[in-house]
């Protein structure tokens, strides 16, 4: 059962982010950038309040999302990745980005803390960072 609302367009979308933003990574990667995505749905919280569909979680600025400035990410969602997306609407969280509203590549080891969210932990290249309980308890 869905976590957010999404149709199928919604689901195409984010597996256009997923594959954009964490191809490299693999699907645990992918798995986990989406992950974030649900999570500012979810959160209505800190920089995420009013986020409320896939379309402006996607496109959020400032806060958003590097790879939809880059062509990559306006290509054709494959089958795979519709597959993850609708995995990831439907629930499925990975750990270090199960409660996570950020991630970022670091040039080296993973700051303590981003946006005043905590380190959570690292997957290959990627840190992710969570909120407190307190300040959003929409996805915890």
């Amino acid at each position: 059962m869905a976590v957010i609302k999404a149709n199928s367009e919604d689901v195409r979308l984010l597996a256009r982010l997923m594959r954009a933003e964490a191809e490299g990574e693999g699907e645990l990667g992918m798995l986990m950038v989406g992950n974030v995505g649900v999570n500012r749905i979810l959160g209505n919280c800190l920089d995420f309040r009013d986020i409320r569909t896939m379309n402006q979680m996607v496109f959020q600025s400032p806060g958003g999302f590097e790879a939809t400035q880059k062509g990559y990410f306006y290509q054709r969602a494959r089958d795979s990745d519709i597959r993850m997306a609708r995995r990831v609407i439907n629930g499925e969280r990975t750990w270090p980005a199960s409660n996570a509203l950020w991630f970022f590549r670091p040039e080296g080891e993973c700051p303590g803390t981003w946006y005043n969210q905590q380190n959570t932990g690292r997957f290959k290249s990627h840190c992710f960072f969570s909120p407190t309980v307190e300040n959003c308890p929409s996805v915890f």
